[in-house]
């Protein structure tokens, strides 16, 4: 799990980076995902707080990108500085009576963690704004149903399935889901034409299909490695070691005459 140093208000980048996380889990202590940036600190800057020396975002989200799946597991409030870091995760689980919201609103302290940035990219633009101008709070389910979140799940269940899905994520083939996440975000937030995210999304793909997508189209071919729309990874040949340990009888494989296309997906 990322460690945050809520002193410095600063995400630790270096312990993401370990390129043994395939899937980073973000989720809070103490019955709250997070209420953003501390507003006794805010209230000491005083008249010395200089614009030009501020560089550093409040929670450090802004100008940083991870290049791995990222879910965020939300119980009691996300809201403000908190809400921007669920914004900045690719997925959001979120417990029916948590409370996400622009609460800053009525401070007078605008989003600046991402906020306006990715809210419209997920909601669009009259949902983004009416939580950014209004400041109000939404419930998991309201945030379910606007597209805010991902799954909405029983009180206290939030982080258990945020690592579910981790888990589902990460036993795939890790450089196409790394590429097919890059090139959803490149279409999203960089690319200016539809020729551009067509031309990304092929160059970066191709060499994966190489690396990974062979072996795998092997796999299902000649081992039914995913066959009939399966999540189930693992060779025919270890799933028939299984059975025979469990049960004693041995699976076999019969050879089919005919066969109708399988689905790739």
């Amino acid at each position: 799990m990322p460690h945050l140093d809520w002193k410095a208000n600063v995400l630790d980048r270096s312990s993401i980076a370990d390129p043994q996380l395939k899937v980073v889990v973000f989720h809070g202590s103490g019955g709250n995902f997070c209420a953003g940036f501390d507003l006794e600190e805010i209230s000491m800057m005083g008249v010395d707080f200089s614009v030009e020396d501020s560089q550093i975002p409040f929670l450090g989200i802004s100008d940083f990108q991870l290049t791995k799946p990222s879910i965020a597991a939300i119980d009691g409030y996300a809201v403000a500085g908190g809400l921007e870091l669920s914004l900045f995760c690719d997925l959001r689980v979120v417990e029916e009576t948590a409370i996400l919201g622009v609460f800053s609103r009525r401070f007078g302290i605008p989003l600046i963690d991402g906020g306006t940035i990715r809210l419209p990219a997920i909601v669009g633009l009259g949902r983004a704004l009416d939580l950014i101008l209004t400041g109000r709070g939404i419930s998991g389910k309201e945030a379910l149903n606007i597209g805010l979140a991902n799954y909405c799940v029983a009180t206290g269940t939030s982080l258990g399935r945020a690592v579910a899905v981790a888990e589902t994520i990460a036993k795939f083939p890790q450089q196409c889901v790394k590429v097919d996440r890059q090139s959803t975000y490149n279409s999203v937030f960089s690319s200016s034409s539809l020729q551009e995210k067509f031309d990304f999304e092929l160059k970066n793909s191709l060499p994966v299909v190489k690396a990974e997508g062979i072996d795998g189209a092997t796999k299902f071919v000649k081992e039914g490695l995913g066959r009939h729309a399966k999540f189930n990874l693992r060779s025919f040949e270890s799933l028939m070691q299984k059975n025979k340990r469990s049960t004693g009888f041995p699976l076999t494989r019969h050879p089919i005459q005919e066969r109708t296309a399988e689905p790739h997906s």
